[in-house]
């Protein structure tokens, strides 16, 4: 299973562009509310989601995936029980994949420290000792999956295709939707 947490203010081109990429290649994600079912966007679109925190079931887990967006990044530092979602994807060796400035919410965890990764420009002195790769959409160190921004959601989506159904499949969906 693949959860994606959706704070109030997630930005949506890097929530929605990824699930409907996933989701095209038969991968089995539902969107999380951490304060609630309908959650709002940064940009005022309110999206209703699959299922609310309360309701994950990390047993099954294979990634967890945390879209950037000021407000929806302050949503999840403030829930204990996403800041734990995340703590544990990553200490039991599941894929954990942020994009903008959702990588600075793992920074605080550590879990980018020496390795690979992007973010927001101009957030990179909030991660850590990540070593931060400089004009990257996206960047895959082992588990660890970050993309910069939102006009990287595509490369961000089809690397999570990638990492959870190989490469093939990402190349078939990236040809459906006629990338060029």
């Amino acid at each position: 299973m693949v959860y994606m947490l959706l704070g109030t203010g997630f930005e949506e081109m890097e929530a929605i562009v990824p699930l409907d990429l996933l989701r095209r290649a038969g991968v089995k994600v539902l969107t999380v509310g951490v304060a609630g079912k309908q959650v709002c966007g940064s940009h005022g679109i309110i999206v209703e989601a699959d299922i609310t925190l309360p309701q994950m079931d990390l047993t099954d887990l294979e990634m967890i995936i945390l879209p950037g967006g000021m407000g929806g990044v302050t949503t999840v530092r403030g829930s204990e029980a996403s800041m734990d979602a995340l703590r544990f994807a990553w200490e039991n060796g599941k894929f954990v994949a942020a994009i903008c400035a959702g990588p600075t919410v793992l920074a605080d965890m550590g879990i980018p420290d020496g390795k690979n990764a992007t973010c927001y420009p101009g957030l990179e002195g909030q991660m850590g000792s990540a070593h931060m790769v400089p004009d990257a959409a996206v960047v895959r160190d082992g588990m660890l999956i970050t993309g910069t921004a939102a006009g990287c959601s595509i490369p961000f989506g089809l690397a999570l295709v990638a990492a959870l159904k190989g490469q093939e499949a990402a190349d078939k969906v990236a040809g459906e939707i006629v990338i060029r």
